[in-house]
């Protein structure tokens, strides 16, 4: 059985101080700690990519790195830069 090719936002926040961990899953995300205000955030981000793929009829799946680039800027998402594979 050959399982099919999942794409998914990892977003990850590293300035939590009050040592709550924070840990929020959805249809194609994953959101791992950050203050309150950081991971609420990145919650917000995450849907709004989300809502902006659903009106282009797109997943993450089939989205080019250009356009993925672009959703996240228009969103006010941080993405690190590429980093092509070795060949």
């Amino acid at each position: 059985m050959v399982k099919e090719k999942k794409t998914m936002l990892l977003g990850v926040g590293l300035d939590n101080q009050d040592g709550h961990v924070r840990i929020t899953r959805g249809e194609n995300f994953h959101l791992l700690g950050g203050s309150h205000d950081t991971h609420e955030q990145m919650q917000e981000q995450a849907i709004k990519i989300n809502e902006k793929l659903t009106t282009k009829g797109k997943t993450l799946e089939n989205v080019t790195h250009q356009e993925f680039i672009d959703l996240a800027h228009e969103v006010g998402m941080k993405v690190l830069p590429n980093n092509p594979p070795p060949p």
